[in-house]
């Protein structure tokens, strides 16, 4: 469950970007949460109900995206499907991941007073 941890740090991250731009409401937090990032997207959810309240966020509204996991060859580039051998099928080289382990702060919508 360290779900309660992640939040707690990305409330703390979104409150100081708020106040570095005078913000005095969050209306919605986007979060990019890949299928190997380790994070349970309904526990997440639920620690962020939990932790918002008495922060900037208390209204905000939580929106979890999701982004594929991809596969590239370290030699060539091209792409290798989730699933098949973790090996570049036209040169051997190994598979690197290049996606799906993100956890990332993709966008906030604030509210900031006209005169600033």
């Amino acid at each position: 469950m360290h779900e309660y941890s992640l939040v707690q740090a990305l409330l703390e991250r979104v409150e100081e970007t708020a106040r570095s731009h005078h913000a005095t409401a969050v209306h919605r937090v986007t979060v990019r949460i890949g299928p190997l990032a380790g994070v349970e997207r309904d526990l997440f959810h639920t620690a962020y109900q939990i932790c918002r309240a008495g922060t900037l966020c208390g209204a905000a509204e939580l929106v979890i995206t999701g982004e594929d996991v991809v596969w590239r060859c370290e030699a060539c580039g091209a792409e290798i499907r989730a699933g098949n051998v973790l090996a570049c099928p036209t040169c051997g080289w190994p598979a690197r991941l290049a996606g799906g382990d993100a956890l990332l702060l993709e966008r906030l919508e604030l509210e900031v007073p006209s005169h600033v």
